[in-house]
């Protein structure tokens, strides 16, 4: 399966009020701004894959990762001071991992190296 086909799986269904109530926007990739689709946002689900969602337009602001499940009312789950602008998603990788950990902040004296098998 090729990374393009991996990516197209994410999908995460914004809401306009809480419990997912109100006009909804389907989206499979990053937006920049919601506000082209819905006048605001206050609950989604991430039915597959992972997503950073922001609460300003172009991914700034706080952010917050969602992973697959339902957020009713993540405002108060998670503390937003405000509702989604806008998304990213997170590419799925499948691939092996390299990891090499320093001893230093100055990455001269390497402790050790690790490959974990990814699952």
């Amino acid at each position: 399966m090729s990374a393009t086909n991996m990516n197209m799986m994410s999908r995460i269904v914004f809401y306009e009020d809480r419990n997912f109530q109100g006009r909804s926007y389907d989206c499979s990739s990053d937006c920049a701004d919601l506000s082209s689709y819905l006048s605001r946002c206050h609950s989604c689900r991430v039915e597959r894959g992972c997503f950073m969602v922001y609460d300003r337009t172009n991914y700034m602001g706080n952010q917050y990762f969602m992973r697959r499940g339902e957020y009713a009312d993540y405002m108060s789950m998670m503390g937003m001071s405000d509702c989604i602008r806008s998304c990213r998603m997170i590419p799925m990788y499948r691939g092996s991992y390299r990891m090499r950990i320093y001893e230093r902040e100055n990455l001269v004296t390497r402790l050790q190296r690790q490959q974990p098998s990814a699952p």
